[in-house]
C-alpha cells in the first residue's frame, strides 16, 4: 500500500506546510512554532525534493486482471514473479529505471539513453507451447534502440536470471515495444 503513495510528494507537502507555518510564526512573533516550522519544515522539504528528483513512477497495469488469472497467480506464481510484480508497480527511489540492474547485467543498457524503459505490466494465461495454460507475467518495455533480435539472443540469460520454474520469452506487439513474458514452467 505504501508503495502506491509517492513518498516524495508527501514529504514535499509536509515540509512546505511546516515551513509556511514557521514563516507565519516568525512574522507573528511565536518563537516556539517558528523553530518547529523552520527546523523541521525546511529539512523535510529538501529531503522530499531530493527524493522527487530520483523518483521512478510505477509501471501501470495495461489490461485488467481477470478472476481466472488471479486464481492462477495464487496457485502458480513463483516468488520471483510476485516480487517483480510488486516491485515494478510501486514508486521507487534512487534508481534510474525499473529493473535497471537486471538490464545492465544482461548487457541491455550500454548507456542511459539506450536503456529500454519499463512502461507497463500485465498478467495473462499463456497460450504458447510448452507452457500453455500457465500463469504469465508480462513486462512491456519501450525499446527504441535495442531491436527484437537482441532481446531474442538474451532469452536464455533472461530465463536463467529470473530463476527456476520460469521461462522467459519476448515478443514485439508493435514497433519499438518489447513484451517480456515470464511464464511458469512447472504448473501445479
Amino acid at each position: 500500500m505504501f508503495g502506491q503513495v509517492p513518498l516524495a510528494s508527501v514529504l514535499v507537502l509536509v515540509g512546505t506546510v511546516l515551513t509556511v507555518v514557521g514563516g507565519f510564526a516568525y512574522t507573528s512573533g511565536n518563537s516556539t512554532l517558528n523553530l518547529v516550522g523552520f527546523f523541521y519544515g525546511i529539512p523535510i522539504l529538501l529531503g522530499g525534493a531530493a527524493l522527487k528528483s530520483s523518483e521512478v513512477k510505477p509501471a501501470e497495469f495495461v489490461y485488467p486482471t481477470t478472476a481466472a488469472v488471479l486464481k492462477l497467480r495464487e496457485t502458480q506464481a513463483t516468488t520471483t514473479q510476485n516480487s517483480v510484480r510488486k516491485d515494478v508497480t510501486r514508486y521507487r527511489y534512487g534508481i534510474k529505471a525499473h529493473l535497471d540492474r537486471v538490464l545492465e547485467k544482461l548487457g541491455m543498457s550500454p548507456t542511459d539513453q539506450e536503456r529500454p524503459v519499463l512502461t507497463a505490466v500485465y498478467e495473462q494465461i499463456s497460450e504458447a507451447e510448452p507452457t500453455q495454460g500457465a500463469y504469465s507475467l508480462v513486462l512491456r518495455f519501450q525499446s527504441p534502440l535495442i531491436a527484437l533480435a537482441a532481446w531474442q539472443e538474451k532469452q536464455d540469460k533472461l530465463t536463467k536470471f529470473f530463476g527456476p520454474g520460469i521461462l522467459a520469452s519476448v515478443s514485439q506487439p508493435e514497433p519499438k515495444t518489447i513484451d517480456l513474458h515470464l511464464t511458469v514452467t512447472n504448473k501445479s
